[in-house]
This record gives C-alpha cells, structure tokens and sequence, in this order.
C-alpha cells in the first residue's frame, strides 16, 4: 500500500481499498512497513529514507485510521520483495563484510544493527497527516518483526530464536504500548519434534512453539498456502492439511503458549491447474468456518486475514491470491459474512456468559449476527 501511495496518482486506490473493506465489514489490515533499496525505497541505503516514501506510509496509516482500520505493519521481509533480508546482506557486502548467506541477517551485528536502526526510524516516525507518532497512534494494531522468517543453515529454530528475542526485546523498549508478533507462517522446530509431523514434509528454520513463547511476543501467527506446500495433491488432501493446521496451532496457542492466534494469511491461487472460484470459495469457507468455530469455544483465535485484498487498477501486484471485492461478489459476500460473524460473537463473548449460552436458536439458526440484531437492535 505504501508502494503505491508513494505516486500521489495513484493513492485514490488505497482509499478505495480501505473503503471496500470496511464495508465488508474488515477491520483489520496487514501491510508493509519496509521497501529497502530498489524503486519507491523507503529505506534507500542503511539509515537513509526517502521522505516522499515516508509521506506515502503516513497516508496509508491516515486513511486506515479514516475506515475505522486498525493495521499490523510488518518491518521487514524474508524475500527479496521490496528488498528485504538479501537487500541487508548485500549492504552488508557493500561496506566490505565478509557475508557467506542471507541467513548472517540474524547473527551479524552490523546487519542487526541496520535493522534495529530501522525499526527505531519507523517507530518514532512523527506522522505528517495526522500529527502523532507511529509508536503513540492507536489506529496501528501491532508490530511484526518479520514477513515469514526462515533460516536455512539452523532448522532447529534456536537462531531465529535469539534474533526474535533480541529484536522484540528492542522494539518493546521503544514502544510498549502496541501488540507485538514475529510474522511467523506456523513451521515446528525442534523443542517438541513429535509437532513436525503436522509439517507440510519440511521445516524451514522456526519453531512455532518457543519462538513465540518469547515473553516480547504479544500474539502468534500462522499462514498457509497448502496449494503451494502440497503442490499436486487434491484438493481433498490440501483441505484435510488445513484442518490438521489449525487445529494443531489452534490448540498449542490455547494450551502452551497461552497466548492468541491469529490467522496472518491465507487464500487460494488462481494459477493452479483446476483452480475455480467455487472451489476457493469453498476453501476460504472451510477456514472461515473453522475459525468461528474454535473462537465460539471462547479460545484464543483472533481473526483470519486474506492474503490479498487489492484495488481495480492494480494489476501489477496480482499474484494469482488477489481479491477485487466489487469484481468478486459471492467472495465478498463470503468475507462479510464471516467479518459479522466474528463481530456478533466478539460482542457475545464480551458479556456474561449466562447471558446468551443457553438460548436454544443460537446453536440452531447458524447465524448469531442476526441473534445479535435481534438482541442489541444493531444494525452492522
């Protein structure tokens, strides 16, 4: 979103991006905070920013803020979009390091110390629009210290480990006051190896439990492209992964880490051969579905969020995952319709139990959001 703002041209589409979702009733919205090197940088050279890119985050925060949008900004990126952990290790090549793989991002001190530079830098931004620091502004949701690490020289997850606890303990001390999560796409590590066998066949250098059993982290996350991780496999099999996905990860944030769980993204690829919009709307139902589900047990899950939600106009960043809510009526019908039903059951979990456990129609009629009109004379 900031990547587009940064053209002024262009920035009436993260209005309408941000109108349609809140109209779908979405109140929550993950983007980057990062572009490292590159065109439209943020971050041109280690401590060095462009402003107008700066000026265009401060818009997406100020229209997010103007929807009634709560966002989560990720810092940094795993891959080499938008620069990312290859663009630190090349600056770090640059001035003469001795640099053997991307995965020194974690360990070398020069490089962690680029990264720290910028994490301070976003959260002390002063934003220009709405006149208020990043790390004071309540219209920001969380932090997330990175999209989707991996580390592929250590898969036990002990070096992402201590890069997660060095780096949240960090931004804690700039900024406590907001949420706090890693960016994790859910892989299990080492300290309970009997959890790798709901691995989709790999590792990749985290390990859900103690990374996010850092005392820093807020909330923990998971993503899941089965479409991608089990290439070939029907879409029975891809449908019985996710299951197994959520309902492990589901139960480990509720009984071990006793912390929420949120969803970070998921959707299902236009590119794959027998892709149909029926069989992703099935998809995203079954996780919709099961999402309700576990929070209606009043457990720690806290919402799913598309990967990815775009404006028409903006086909340059179509990666097969992309949703266009006006041009893509049954789904966002399919996205409301989940976003009332996870709001109607937030407000019924916020009240006294005894009040609303034991009506006969709530299990029967399937749709508390209408219980909820009936009850609250709520109209959205």
């Amino acid at each position: 979103m900031m990547h587009v703002a940064a053209d002024p041209i262009e920035r009436y589409k993260i209005s309408d991006v941000f109108r349609d979702a809140s109209a779908a009733g979405l109140t929550v919205c993950r983007t980057w905070a990062f572009s490292d090197g590159g065109d439209r940088a943020l971050q041109i050279s280690p401590g060095v920013y462009y402003e107008r890119v700066f000026q265009a985050l401060d818009f997406v925060i100020s229209e997010a803020h103007k929807h009634g949008i709560r966002l989560i900004l990720s810092l940094v990126n795993n891959y080499n979009d938008y620069g990312g952990r290859p663009q630190y290790t090349q600056w770090g090549r640059n001035t003469g390091l001795q640099i053997t793989s991307d995965d020194d991002f974690y360990t070398n001190p020069v490089l962690k110390g680029y990264y720290k530079n910028h994490v301070k830098r976003v959260l002390t931004r002063f934003n220009t629009v709405i006149k208020v620091a990043y790390k004071d502004d309540p219209t920001i949701m969380a932090w997330e210290l990175i999209n989707e690490p991996r580390c592929e020289i250590d898969y036990s997850g002990r070096t992402v480990q201590g890069w997660v606890q060095e780096m949240a303990t960090y931004t804690k001390s700039i900024d406590n006051k907001h949420l706090l999560e890693i960016g994790m796409e859910g892989f299990y590590g080492d300290s309970m190896p009997e959890k790798k066998q709901n691995n989709p066949g790999y590792q990749v250098g985290t390990d859900f439990i103690s990374n996010n059993l850092v005392n820093e982290i807020d909330f923990a996350t998971i993503h899941a492209y089965p479409d991608i991780w089990l290439c070939g496999q029907s879409d029975y099999a891809q449908l019985a992964f996710m299951q197994r996905w959520m309902t492990s990860h589901w139960t480990d944030s509720t009984q071990i880490l006793k912390k929420p769980l949120v969803f970070a993204e998921f959707g299902k690829s236009n590119k794959y051969q027998g892709y149909t919009l029926s069989g992703r709307n099935v998809y995203l139902n079954t996780v919709y579905r099961n999402i309700y589900n576990f929070a209606r047990t009043g457990g720690t899950i806290g919402g799913g969020l598309i990967w990815q939600l775009v404006a028409e106009g903006m086909e340059s960043f179509y990666d097969g995952y992309e949703i266009v809510l006006s041009q893509n009526p049954s789904t966002a019908g399919l996205i409301a319709g989940q976003s009332y039903k996870m709001a109607a059951l937030g407000h019924m979990l916020s009240r006294p139990h005894s009040h609303f456990l034991n009506r006969p129609n709530y299990e029967e009629n399937g749709n508390p959001y209408l219980l909820s009109r009936k009850q609250n004379g709520h109209e959205s």
